[in-house]
C-alpha cells in the first residue's frame, strides 16, 4: 500500500498550559494564563467561544475540572495537527506522567513515594506486592475523545511492561524465589515481572482499544537502554503483550546506545517500526544518524521513527536542517520509504511556542526532502 513520503508524526507529551495546570490545583487562573489560553485559541480554535467553560476560562474564572480535562486534550490535538502532523494524539493531556498513569491502574502494586526523574520532575514510584492484575483496561475512553474529535490519524502511545517492570520494586516475583537472591535468581524474577505484566495488564489494555478501533499502538520503552543486557526482556515483554493483537505496533526506545540492544531487540515480533532518538547526538562532528548502519548489518528492514527534533534544547532546527537529517538516513537505510519523522521524543520539556516552532520547520522539512527524492521506490 503506498503511503506519503516521510510522514510526520508525534510521539510523546507537551507541556501542561498554565490555565489547565491553575484548574487542576483548584487555583483562579492569573493574568499569564488567562493570556495564555486566549492567544492559543485564537490560534487553534480549540475551544468554542460560546462554550460556558470557555467564557469562564477566558476572564479568569475557575471551571469545572473535568470540562477543563476535555478542553486540554482538544488543545493538545489541535496544537498537533494545526502543526502539520499526519499521526497525532492529545499530548498525554489526561495523564498524571507515563510510570504512574499505568500503574494506578493496576492491581498488585503499593505506591512508596516520590521518587527524581530528571530536573526538578518527580513520580511516585510502587513495589510490585502481589499479582499483576487489572480492573478493567485504561486509557479506552481517552482514546474514543480523540478518535472523536481528531483529523489526522490517532496513534495511542503506552508505557510497556519492560519499563513499568524496571521502574518498580519487584518485591512479589522476586520473594517466591527461595534461597539466595543471585544475579539468574533475580534475572528470572525480573522476566516473570515483565511477562505478567504484559499478559496480565498491557495485552487486556491494547485489545480493548484495538476493539474500540485504534489501528496504531506505540509501545514506550524508556528503560530498555538502562540494562542492554536485558533486551532480550524488552523483546518477550512486548511479544506477550501483543500477542495475538491485530493493529500497527511501534516502539519508541529514547536515549540509549541502541548498539547494545541488537541483536536482542530484534525478537520484538510485531514491532513494525522502531522509533528513536538521532538528533540529541547530531552535531557537526558527528553523524547522529551513523546508527542506522546497524539495521543493514542485521537485515532488519521495518520502519524507522526518524528523531530529528532534538528536545533537550530550545534551538528551533530549521527546515533546511530537518531535511538535511531525513536526507542522511534515507541514503543510510538505502529505503527513504521506511522513514517516519518526529521528534526524538515529547516536546514537555520545551515551552509551548518552541515545541510548536520546532514542529512546524519539521513538517516543513520533511516536505523540502520528499522534493528530493522521486518516489520512484514507493511501497
Amino acid at each position: 500500500m503506498t503511503k506519503k513520503l516521510f510522514p510526520t508524526q508525534e510521539i510523546g507529551s507537551i507541556a501542561r498550559p498554565l490555565w489547565q495546570l491553575q484548574v487542576q490545583q483548584s487555583r483562579p487562573l492569573n493574568e499569564r494564563a488567562v493570556k495564555e489560553f486566549n492567544t492559543w485559541n485564537e490560534r487553534l480554535h480549540f475551544a468554542p467561544k460560546d462554550d460556558p467553560t470557555t467564557l469562564i476560562l477566558s476572564k479568569g474564572g475557575g471551571p469545572d475540572a473535568g470540562r477543563v480535562r476535555d478542553l486540554s486534550c482538544l488543545f493538545g490535538l489541535r496544537y498537533f495537527e494545526s502543526a502539520g502532523l499526519d499521526r497525532v494524539y492529545d499530548g498525554e493531556a489526561r495523564r498524571v506522567e507515563m510510570y504512574e498513569h499505568a500503574i494506578r491502574q493496576m492491581q498488585g502494586f503499593e505506591f512508596l513515594g516520590h521518587v527524581r526523574s530528571f530536573d526538578n520532575k518527580y513520580y511516585r514510584k510502587a513495589a510490585g506486592t502481589g499479582p499483576v492484575g487489572l480492573d478493567h483496561p485504561y486509557d479506552v475512553d481517552e482514546f474514543e475523545f480523540v478518535k472523536t474529535h481528531a483529523v489526522g490519524e490517532p496513534k495511542v502511545p503506552i508505557t510497556g511492561p519492560y519499563t513499568l517492570a524496571d521502574w518498580s520494586y519487584n518485591q512479589h516475583y522476586l520473594g517466591k524465589r527461595s534461597g539466595w537472591k543471585s544475579r539468574a535468581v533475580r534475572r528470572d524474577a525480573q522476566r516473570e515481572f515483565v511477562v505478567e505484566i504484559a499478559r496480565q495488564a498491557l495485552r487486556p489494555t491494547l485489545k480493548a482499544l484495538i476493539d474500540k478501533g485504534c489501528r496504531v499502538l506505540q509501545i514506550d520503552e524508556p528503560a530498555a537502554g538502562t540494562h542492554p543486557d536485558e533486551a532480550d526482556l524488552v523483546a518477550e515483554g512486548f511479544n506477550a503483550a501483543t500477542e495475538g493483537l491485530d493493529a500497527e505496533f511501534t516502539m519508541h526506545i529514547c536515549f540509549s546506545e541502541y548498539r547494545d540492544l541488537f541483536p536482542a531487540i530484534l525478537e520484538a515480533k510485531r514491532c513494525r517500526q522502531w522509533t528513536w532518538e538521532f538528533a540529541n547526538r547530531d552535531t557537526p562532528e558527528r553523524d547522529g544518524y551513523a546508527i542506522l548502519d546497524v539495521f543493514r548489518e542485521y537485515g532488519d528492514t521495518r520502519d524507522i521513527g526518524l528523531g530529528v527534533l532534538d528536545v533537550h534544547v530550545d534551538t528551533i532546527e530549521t527546515p533546511e536542517q530537518v531535511a538535511d537529517r531525513i536526507q542522511r538516513a534515507a541514503k543510510r537505510l538505502g529505503d527513504p520509504d521506511r522513514i517516519w519523522v518526529n521528534p526524538d521524543c515529547g516536546l514537555r520539556t520545551r515551552s509551548l511556542d518552541v515545541a510548536y516552532a520546532k514542529l512546524t520547520n519539521m513538517v516543513q522539512g520533511a516536505e523540502i526532502a520528499r522534493g528530493m527524492f522521486d518516489g520512484s521506490s514507493r511501497r
